[in-house]
């Protein structure tokens, strides 16, 4: 059956096992903390909320294609932050630097130019630990994990298709290579933007610091250096891999992560902390997610049209409220399609130019917006739990970024999406 019509049979009850799902992550936390924290407590939980999803497109066989399709979307997803997530782990960036403002802004600069040639899993998995080690002297540090979430995990990623998942759908969907090059003035106003109120609210925590753990950070200090040389080939591996087609790519990344256990040495995955709890978090959280969502998606493909989503302003920001909640990648991909169902004219893949960068802008940057906008926001959080950092619970984290982020959206709206 033609998508359209899917959308218009769907029952209103179908949305409501992704939003149970995403209030259980919300919820669960707060009010039941030792339930949440077993993997096999959350595995249960979106099993059961993607269950009745699952029983009504079996049962209604024609419906199927969606559903498949997005499991499709889930393994691709899953298998590229894997082999980020395995061969960044054989990668060790050593030592434990002054932790001062400067060197903490230096740090999520080089991460958010990093994220644009490795990912922004690739640069989350690299750079987290050397900057928590960094830090690990201080202890007014609670909002350290959270900023580099916004600009190493997120924000940083929109200048290459390599950057963020939505960005290299969009290359396989045509989307020339370079042109996300054109976002480049997105890119610097928000990541000079965000890199500045980081700075000062670092400097106002840093000036409030005990001074004998500032004398200790001074006196403990070991320059950065680089071991496990070797996985930046399984890494260029990985680059290379995501210029082939469907299923040569999930293999390519397969061996690459294979390679990547096979030929690190063991000891630079103890000095990482190396485990994979933050990877199987997000396996199985994000099962629920693909499963439960794929009724929104096809009404959202359909029906929001009809909703009179006709300016550059309108797609920045529903396309970012979605990505906040939704994976970025069918959101982006969901709103590409919406554009060009519109039936404009456009030199690019049949979408207006203005369109394209504010579907672009919204998916990568508001990613940041939840624990769940992007896949590397969950390894950023249980990474820094496993460093002793304290990390705000999800409507916590959710008010750090309507604090910081969502001001700087409507500086961006005025400036590019008017």
């Amino acid at each position: 059956m033609p998508a359209e019509n899917a959308a218009h049979l769907l029952p209103l009850w179908t949305v409501i096992p992704f939003v149970g799902l995403l209030l259980s992550i919300a919820l669960l936390p707060l009010r039941a903390h030792q339930f949440w924290e077993s993997h096999r407590n959350k595995a249960l939980v979106a099993a059961l909320w993607s269950l009745p999803v699952v029983v009504y497109f079996l049962l209604a066989r024609h419906e199927t294609a969606e559903l498949l399709h997005s499991m499709k979307d889930y393994v691709s997803f899953l298998l590229l932050l894997t082999a980020l997530f395995i061969i960044s782990g054989g990668i060790v960036i050593k030592g434990d630097i002054r932790a001062t403002p400067a060197v903490n802004s230096g740090f999520l600069l080089t991460g958010a130019v990093l994220a644009n040639f490795v990912g922004t899993t690739g640069a989350s998995m690299l750079l987290i630990r050397p900057f928590l080690q960094t830090n690990s002297e201080r202890r007014r540090t609670g909002h350290l994990p959270i900023f580099f979430i916004f600009l190493v995990s997120n924000i940083g990623g929109c200048l290459t298709p390599l950057g963020d998942p939505p960005l290299f759908m969009g290359f396989i969907k045509g989307v020339p290579f370079f042109w996300t090059l054109k976002l480049v003035p997105q890119w610097l106003v928000m990541v000079g933007l965000v890199l500045t109120v980081f700075y000062f609210y670092d400097r106002y925590q840093y000036e409030r610091e005990e001074r004998r753990d500032l004398i200790r950070d001074r006196e403990l200090f070991i320059p950065l250096h680089l071991t496990g040389v070797v996985n930046l080939l399984w890494l260029a591996g990985v680059v290379s891999s995501l210029f082939m087609p469907f299923p040569r790519r999930e293999g390519m990344l397969i061996l690459m992560a294979v390679m990547s256990l096979v030929t690190s040495r063991r000891e630079c995955r103890v000095a990482n902390r190396f485990t994979y709890n933050p990877i199987v978090e997000v396996a199985v959280l994000f099962a629920g997610i693909f499963i439960t969502m794929v009724p929104a998606l096809v009404v959202l493909n359909t029906r929001a049209a009809e909703l009179g989503i006709n300016r550059p302003w309108q797609f920045f920001w529903l396309t970012g409220s979605l990505s906040s909640f939704l994976d970025n990648t069918p959101t982006y991909l969901a709103f590409l399609s919406m554009a060009q169902g519109l039936g404009l004219n456009g030199g690019i893949v049949g979408v207006p130019a203005a369109f394209l960068r504010a579907i672009s802008v919204g998916a990568v940057f508001m990613g940041a917006n939840s624990y769940i906008g992007n896949g590397p926001n969950f390894m950023v959080k249980v990474i820094a739990e496993e460093f002793n950092y304290r990390m705000p619970s999800f409507f916590g984290y959710m008010a750090y970024s309507a604090a910081v982020l969502v001001p700087l959206y409507f500086i961006q709206t005025l400036i590019f999406f008017r």
